[in-house]
């Protein structure tokens, strides 16, 4: 086989002062590297979350998310977590919204969902 794990995911945003605060300092990723690319009137800034990067191109001129979720390419970026009452709490302390918590309907597992700034549906998987 020749995949074996997921390099990184890349999304795309609107606000560059917006996405940085919410994906580094409210949920804590970190940076790796930031780049603005004047040529593409843009910034490229790549952030980690354990093995994991985030790639996030951040262009105000983006346009917007045709539907919800159901639009092509990523519908949602899920996060697995030990505690999901724990982490609300976390969010809501930093004026983050989440849906009630719900059972996933083939794992019984309890999940909900929060979003981005630019309403980018992010799970909470318990």
């Amino acid at each position: 086989m020749f995949f074996n794990q997921i390099h990184h995911i890349a999304i795309n945003c609107s606000d560059y002062h917006k996405t940085k605060e919410f994906y580094v300092e409210k949920l804590g990723f970190t940076i790796i590297r930031e780049n603005h690319r004047q040529d593409k009137n843009d910034v490229k800034l790549d952030l980690s979350l354990g093995n994991y990067e985030l790639e996030i191109f951040i262009s105000p001129d983006a346009p917007k998310r045709p539907s919800y979720p159901e639009a092509l390419g990523l519908r949602h970026l899920a996060f697995k977590v030990e505690n999901i009452e724990e982490v609300i709490t976390f969010l809501q302390a930093k004026d983050i919204d989440c849906e009630p918590i719900r059972k996933d309907t083939f794992t019984g597992e309890k999940m909900t969902f929060f979003f981005d700034p630019d309403g980018l549906p992010l799970e909470l998987h318990e």
